[in-house]
């Protein structure tokens, strides 16, 4: 049933201005945000007034705008029939030439996004435009919701592949694809790879660094923004390269520094943009870390 309303609202989405969508949404999105956890807001406050030295009243600013652009980005998703058919007057991009040249080298790329802009129309539009892109999805626990986004993923061009089918994404890597990972998501300290972000040790996952690493594959750090007349751009950097050496573990390490390090200035440059009610630090918080006196030792 879920799978079945979602496609009546995209229809009626598409048949409403664009301006309109957009209006509602942020309309939407203030309208929630107190509904929004108490515990959620202050936390996401707290992470702002830590890693970006703002007073209260600007970090609670902060956190309401990246919780009110969700309202625009579901309805652009929504309206992804009518965005795919005008995507060159809705979204330009700024460094494509890094993803070509890239692409180009025939041994595929990882594209390393974050949680910032809206991700799912950066995707989108990348392959709407020709890129080969392979879209690593999380597996939604409402399947008729998983069916509908995954099936307008792949209405603009996106390769989807799940986040626990490793095999496949490096296969399509060997084929020549760009696969888009997003990086600024907590693991568990197990898995991931601690790192000194925003002044604090911070848990990142080592996905693309991992997978570019397999094929010497060019790394490109990529974002979307949006802009003030409500276009969007999607920004690529110049490709980093993972280190080949014996010491696997540390040539992961020094690519996924420069990453975090790329990721922090951007989101210093839009700060509104990035999803600050994700709980980011969670692994951390009971990790001793003697040269952090932020975080206290457990036994």
């Amino acid at each position: 049933m879920s799978y079945y309303l979602a496609h009546f609202v995209s229809w009626l989405c598409c048949r409403l201005p664009g301006s309109f969508c957009d209006w509602l949404g942020r309309c939407l999105g203030q309208i929630t945000w107190p509904l929004v956890p108490a515990k959620r807001r202050r936390m996401a406050r707290e992470n702002i007034q830590r890693c970006l030295a703002t007073d209260e009243q600007e970090a609670e600013r902060i956190a309401r705008e990246s919780w009110t652009r969700f309202g625009p980005m579901v309805f652009e998703v929504l309206r992804f029939p009518v965005i795919k058919r005008q995507i060159d007057s809705y979204v330009e991009i700024e460094g494509a030439e890094n993803l070509r040249q890239g692409l180009a080298l025939g041994r595929g790329a990882v594209l390393a996004g974050a949680h910032s802009g809206n991700w799912e129309l950066m995707g989108g539009a990348l392959a709407a435009l020709g890129f080969p892109i392979v879209g690593v999805a999380m597996r939604q626990k409402e399947a008729g919701m998983d069916r509908f986004i995954n099936d307008y993923r792949r209405m603009v061009g996106i390769h989807i592949t799940y986040k626990d089918d490793v095999r496949e994404m490096f296969s399509m890597l060997k084929k020549g694809w760009a696969i888009g990972l997003l990086m600024d998501q907590d693991s568990s300290v197990r898995d991931g790879i601690v790192l000194d972000w925003f002044g604090q040790p911070t848990n990142f996952v080592q996905g693309p660094a991992t997978l570019a690493r397999f094929k010497d594959a060019p790394l490109i750090p990529g974002f979307i923004t949006r802009k003030e007349d409500g276009r969007h751009k999607i920004i690529l950097f110049p490709p980093l390269f993972v280190p080949h050496t014996s010491n696997k573990r540390e040539d992961i390490r020094q690519a996924m520094e420069q990453l975090s390090t790329i990721l922090e200035q951007y989101i210093r440059q839009h700060p509104e943009e990035w999803f600050w009610l994700h709980d980011r630090w969670k692994s951390m918080r009971n990790r001793v870390e003697p040269h952090h006196p932020r975080y206290k030792q457990t036994d």
